[in-house]
Order: structure tokens, then sequence, then C-alpha cells
């Protein structure tokens, strides 16, 4: 279980962007954060994935407290995680051709001789072909790029994903692909998914539940696929 309790978070000097926010997903779980731009959701995101200390609160995975931050948490708890970020370009090392930035999670974590097989087995499944491979970041669009990005996030197999607004610049076409991956990669390993957003009749087709970010202070409550005016 990842759990999120009363969470407060925010950047130095500034106001909270988040107060109080609780939210849980369970082992094989797919969660959608439903909000508008700028509301905070990228913030609990990046809490939830061990990438932002937050001022107030407790994350806890399996019923552990998280010890520590980005390079401050344990390994094995840190690499757990899978994350897609909504701007690839800003997420990708403009230098490194796109095998290398798939692969880069592997040599970071000491498995370098696994990265050759790994990234021929993710490439195509995330749509890539051999020769797209070999190019770097301006060379490719933001669709191919994010496609890259997501088998990153997939390549030591972790067992919770965020995606983090994953599919915003996307067109219709990339989206259902990169939606297919992650809900394939989770159909064979189990793993929990917290997609955030702000396209509501995505998140209710995509995710097991929906939560509104205007309901997570205080009680979580949540809507089920199918429910609501967008479904009417």
């Amino acid at each position: 279980m990842l759990e999120l309790r009363d969470i407060t978070a925010g950047y130095e000097r500034r106001r909270p962007v988040v107060s109080g926010v609780s939210l849980t997903v369970a082992p094989g779980e797919s969660v959608g954060l439903l909000g508008p731009s700028g509301c905070g959701k990228s913030t609990l995101a990046r809490v939830a994935a061990l990438l932002h200390r937050p001022d107030a609160g407790t994350v806890t995975v399996d019923g552990v407290a998280a010890p520590g931050w980005r390079h401050r948490a344990p390994r094995a708890l840190r690499t757990s995680f899978g994350v897609v970020f909504q701007q690839p370009r800003l997420s990708a090392d403009p230098r490194l051709r796109l095998a290398d930035l798939i692969a880069e999670p592997l040599r970071a974590t000491g498995r370098r001789a696994q990265a050759s097989a790994a990234v021929a087995e993710l490439a195509p499944a995330v749509g890539l072909t051999a020769d797209l491979l070999t190019r770097r970041p301006h060379e490719v669009s933001d669709g191919q790029l994010q496609r890259a990005c997501l088998a990153r996030a997939l390549v030591l197999e972790p067992r919770w994903l965020i995606c983090d607004e994953m599919t915003a610049m996307l067109d219709a076409s990339t989206t259902a692909a990169l939606v297919a991956v992650v809900e394939a990669y989770r159909a064979r390993t189990g793993a929990g998914l917290l997609a955030v957003g702000h396209d509501r009749t995505l998140l209710e087709r995509w995710c097991d539940r929906t939560v509104r970010w205007s309901d997570l202070a205080g009680t979580e409550r949540v809507t089920a696929p199918g429910e609501g005016p967008a479904a009417a």
C-alpha cells in the first residue's frame, strides 16, 4: 500500500501548495488524481514518488514510513517508483541518445550489463524503432521522446508508477498507445498506478477510481469510472 497522510508541501519562502492532503493507492490499483493546472497535484505526485520532501505528513510504503527523500531514500525503495513527467524535454538529458536515455536508470544502479537487453525489449513495446534509438531528444517529436521516457520509467520494473500529466502534450493516438503500454505492464507485474491529470474523461476511462483534488483535504472521496456529469 502507498499511503500519503496529511501531506503539506511547498517550496522555499512560499506558502504551501499542498496542505493536509491524504491519498492511498493499493497494490495493483490505478488511481486518477483529477485537478486543474496549478492546484498542487504535481507537487503531491513528486512527494508520492519520494522526489520532494514534504513540510509535514508521512509517506508510507507497505506499512513502513519513508526514511528519506531523493538520494537519501534507500535504493530499493527509491527504485520501486517509476515516474513519467508531463514535459519530456525537461526530464531528458539532451546529450543522450534515446537508447542511453532508456538505459540510464540501469547504469545509475550498477546494472549496466543488462542495458542492451532491456532496451531491446522495451523499445518495441513503447513503439520505438531501431533508427529512433540512435537519435537525441532534439531529433525526435514530443510523442517519440515521451515513449522513451516511459520506457525509462519501466526499465527497473517498478512496483509503483506515477504518471504526472503523461499525455497532456500528446495527440489522441499517442495517448492511447502509452496508456496501453502502462496497462500491459500493470497486468503483467501488478504495479500500482497514480495517474495525475486534468482530463476527466481520460482518467475515468483509464483508472479504477478517480479522486478530485477539491475533495482531497480531509476525508478522501472518490468517483468510480463512469460516474458524474461527464458520463451523462
